[in-house]
């Protein structure tokens, strides 16, 4: 039988459903167990920066895993920039102005343990500066296909306004569109990247209702038409107004005793 290979999100590689499962992918699975535990202990703060994560023989009884896995994991995690193997002193947390913050674990870490939400207010910040750029970009790159594109994915957010799943699927997607007619690849890659991550967390998107729905529509419909209108200036505005109001609408009160995931590696890089 013919084996197919994906990767998983920790980049490591497994075999596909329907193939038998070898000693391999199971060690894998394993990994991306505790490679997930020890990215969520640094980034709560439990191994601060500059501390040692615990021998191999500590780590192997904690997880019940081989030293195999435990070397492979935390090499990982190396990868993501949150430690650094150094031969005789350990393995060493490294300070967080090192961290790989667009991985797709230590995001979703990091938005996790955002107590306060001040990550999630640095995420809407870029994504909002990075967005409004490609607004004013698509409006004056736009092509015929761009502009059928734009005004198809509003048309389908009009046509879901009644589900509020699909109505928020085809909310990213009329943005995606719009920065795909940018022709800003990076840029959209980043917003997708962290905006895609943000989304799973119930504090960044909040409760749907009619209202807002219908809010949310108008709201898409400026900025549909100025960048149709080929007015970039009306198009960045439109974009920067949309994203900042509809975040402070939907934004929860923060856990006040509680210290934001950024405060607390800021505490700790200190």
């Amino acid at each position: 039988m013919t084996r197919h290979v994906v990767a998983d999100p920790f980049g490591i590689p497994h075999a596909s459903a329907g193939d038998a499962i070898p000693p391999r992918a199971r060690g894998t699975k394993l990994g991306i167990n505790v490679v997930q535990q020890i990215v969520n202990d640094i980034v709560r703060g439990v191994l601060p920066p500059a501390s040692t994560l615990p021998p191999e023989a500590d780590l192997c009884d904690q997880f019940g895993v081989s030293r195999t896995v435990i070397r492979e994991s935390v090499k990982v995690v190396q990868e993501k920039g949150l430690v650094r193997i150094e031969h005789g002193r350990g393995t060493q947390v490294t300070d967080p102005r090192q961290w790989n913050l667009l991985d797709d674990v230590v995001l979703t870490a990091i938005i996790a343990h955002d107590a306060n939400l001040s990550f999630l207010d640095e995420l809407v910040a870029t994504r909002t500066a990075l967005e409004s750029d490609m607004a004013a970009a698509a409006a004056t790159s736009y092509t015929g296909e761009d502009r059928l594109r734009i005004s198809a994915s509003l048309e389908l957010m009009r046509s879901k306004i009644d589900n509020v799943a699909e109505f928020a699927a085809a909310d990213a997607h009329f943005h995606d569109m719009v920065m795909a007619a940018s022709r800003n690849r990076l840029g959209r890659a980043i917003v997708n990247s962290i905006h895609d991550k943000a989304r799973g967390s119930m504090r960044y998107h909040g409760e749907y209702n009619e209202a807002v729905m219908r809010q949310t529509l108008d709201e898409h419909q400026a900025i549909h038409d100025a960048i149709l209108s080929r007015d970039p200036a009306a198009a960045a505005a439109t974009m920067r107004s949309h994203i900042t109001g509809s975040w402070s609408r939907r934004r929860p009160q923060a856990d006040a005793q509680a210290p934001s995931a950024s405060a607390a590696r800021r505490q700790n890089a200190r």
